[in-house]
């Protein structure tokens, strides 16, 4: 065809692949978010991978999703809907098509919807697209499967191998709708398997085979589209996931604080990528060790601290609850210890791969006797460096553990991140021993001002100590079983965490004359704050205060929420934050928006929800429990 294709400049797309869990689906997804981020696009993603990890293939439970939503500017969210659907099959149309938007285009694999594959997906006829209501003039349909074994005839590869390459034909075929370069694309190939060259040359080969097909095709799409970037702010940028981001925030604050990063770790989905990064940095003097269980990796960790380290350790919600032991020794030690929960869907082992934020109220309280520890909360993917950060630099100078709760959607999801300079993060200064201490020192000798120990490292001559599990007596740092100072040292405890100075709550929006205050914690700062910007587009005053720091939580906390008529706090469990703000703050009666579904909010949910909050001229209940207000 020698007809040109028009080219539509678009401000945002959002793309969604799909497949099988093991049709590659995440690497297609995470290589045009790579590509699109270094082209200085805002990029929010979202790994959707299957609860039944082994499903069958073809079935309906086995499908994995790939969400990215790029933007001309920053963008906040992964996306309720897709422009564009990719389907490997006829599963991952079945399940991934109420994704889509109205007008999407959807692209499959028709060697992928024989009698078999629409048995699988309980397709009832050949009809596919009829039975989904799919206007066929807006599926690219094309035998992905046939062109890509013909495109690797000559490479000696067998079939298993060459099938695992058609991710990277359907990639290319996205390159090109949305005129993104290949050399970006061949770049990362060639890095990511650079120990076996001739792979790599064969999926850039298939890259380009699906990048000439809807060149030469038009593909049946009326317009190839163009995203410019606006970005504002010069530097180096790159795609980064929450995981690894929360990786280099503890590497950061290790040489910011001059000392050795040890994180100790079991093995634990969503976490487990933490683990994998911090390992490739032993020149960094990072230290891993891959623990047998849960205890022994908090338990290394414990030990790590007392040597003198920044030691951390990584894990899950079910994961916290078999630390809880060593955390607690961390506690009454008081130690700087950083706990990293990635949470998931619960309880039990429940769903490994899904979202939820409802490990709150155990990281503030689930631990035996009183055992305040800061809690931090990310709210990004690129927020988790700085959350990471921030949560080292306190465990350091107030010698405490400290827990930093990102979730699977902000851990697996990923942003584009501008690189920081690390010259200019915040000065750590660990709490150490004086010298006026030597000879004289004893474990639990406090700043007056802060309630915070003084940290004596193991072999310093002059600070000889022994800490331990058993209450010790403040003075002497003996064992103690004394009723009053076991009440002096819960206190002082308490008051140590209390006294943790942190940020002001910011408002956003409306500040001044909302008549609604969103409030939220964590990974839902992206969704609450669009759904805020499209109740403003419509004419409704609304702000939104986003919390990051839940133990201690800002000192103008009381303040900011009794200053607007309404207020909703929205969470992805069933109240326990709002729970916290009842307990916190005198006379706190919020509205509520729960949901506990494994996934992120959908903005237009959230709008809906808000909206119904500003109409209503039912009062929240003013003297409702946890339980009344939230289970019945």
């Amino acid at each position: 065809m020698t007809e040109q294709l028009e080219v539509k400049e678009l401000d945002q797309v959002v793309v969604r692949f799909s497949g099988d869990s093991g049709d590659g689906m995440q690497l297609a997804g995470n290589i045009f978010s790579t590509v699109s981020a270094s082209k200085g696009n805002g990029i929010s993603t979202f790994p959707d991978y299957p609860a039944d990890i082994r499903a069958p293939q073809g079935s309906l439970t086995g499908v994995s999703g790939y969400q990215v939503h790029i933007g001309a500017g920053r963008v906040y969210t992964p996306g309720d809907q897709c422009d564009v659907l990719v389907a490997m099959n006829a599963a991952a149309l079945k399940t991934q098509y109420h994704h889509a938007k109205p007008q999407a285009t959807i692209i499959i694999d028709t060697d992928s919807f024989g009698p078999n594959d629409l048995h699988k997906a309980e397709f009832r006829s050949n009809d596919y697209l009829g039975e989904l209501g799919i206007d066929p003039d807006r599926v690219v349909a094309c035998p992905l499967t046939k062109m890509v074994k013909d495109c690797l005839a000559d490479s000696g590869m067998d079939n298993k191998a060459v099938l695992k390459c058609r991710n990277m034909f359907a990639l290319g075929l996205v390159c090109w709708l949305f005129n993104r370069d290949l050399g970006l694309v061949e770049n990362f190939l060639r890095e990511k398997f650079h120990k076996k060259p001739q792979i790599a040359e064969n999926n850039i080969k298939v890259v380009h085979a699906g990048y000439d097909y809807g060149h030469n095709v038009h593909a049946s799409v009326p317009a190839t589209y163009r995203i410019e970037s606006k970005v504002k702010e010069p530097g180096r940028y790159m795609d980064i996931t929450g995981n690894k981001a929360t990786a280099y925030g503890l590497m950061a604050a290790a040489e910011k604080a001059g000392l050795k990063l040890y994180l100790g770790s079991y093995p634990i989905t969503p976490a487990t990528d933490i683990l994998h990064e911090l390992s490739k940095h032993k020149s960094m003097g990072v230290i891993t060790v891959q623990c047998e269980d849960e205890i022994s990796a908090c338990a290394s960790s414990v030990g790590a601290a007392f040597a003198g380290a920044l030691a951390a350790t990584s894990t899950s919600g079910p994961g916290i609850c078999l630390k809880s032991e060593a955390i607690n020794l961390a506690v009454i030690d008081e130690l700087p210890l950083v706990i990293i929960d990635v949470q998931r869907g619960g309880p039990s082992t429940g769903l490994p791969t899904k979202s939820e934020q409802t490990d709150l109220l155990q990281v503030l309280y689930g631990r035996n006797g009183e055992s305040p520890m800061p809690v931090v909360a990310a709210t990004s993917p690129t927020d988790c460096f700085h959350a990471a950060y921030m949560a080292a630099k306190m465990a350091l100078e107030h010698l405490t553990p400290v827990v930093l709760l990102t979730d699977a959607f902000i851990a697996n999801g990923s942003s584009a991140w501008k690189l920081p300079d690390i010259t200019k993060l915040p000065d750590i200064h660990p709490h150490y021993v004086t010298e006026d201490q030597k000879y004289k020192y004893t474990p639990y000798q406090r700043d007056k001002q802060t309630c915070v120990r003084y940290w004596a490292i193991p072999g310093q001559e002059g600070y000889t100590h022994i800490l331990g599990g058993l209450e010790k007596d403040g003075e002497t740092g003996s064992i103690s079983t004394e009723p009053e100072n076991h009440n002096r040292m819960d206190h002082l405890r308490f008051d140590k965490v209390a006294r943790i100075s942190v940020p002001d709550l910011e408002v956003l929006g409306d500040k001044d004359d909302a008549d609604l205050l969103i409030v939220g914690f964590g990974s839902t700062y992206g969704h609450l704050y669009t759904a805020m910007e499209a109740l403003r587009q419509r004419g409704h005053k609304v702000a939104l205060a986003q919390f990051s720091f839940i133990n201690p939580l800002p000192a103008n906390t009381a303040e900011v929420l009794s200053r607007y008529k309404k207020v909703v706090v929205a969470e992805q469990n069933l109240g326990q934050f709002a729970a916290l703000l009842r307990i916190r703050v005198n006379n706190f009666a919020p509205y509520q928006y729960n949901q506990v579904k494994g996934q992120p909010f959908v903005v237009s949910e959230l709008v809906k929800g808000f909206e119904q909050v500003l109409n209503s001229t039912e009062p929240p209940v003013e003297d409702g429990t946890f339980e009344s207000r939230v289970l019945k």
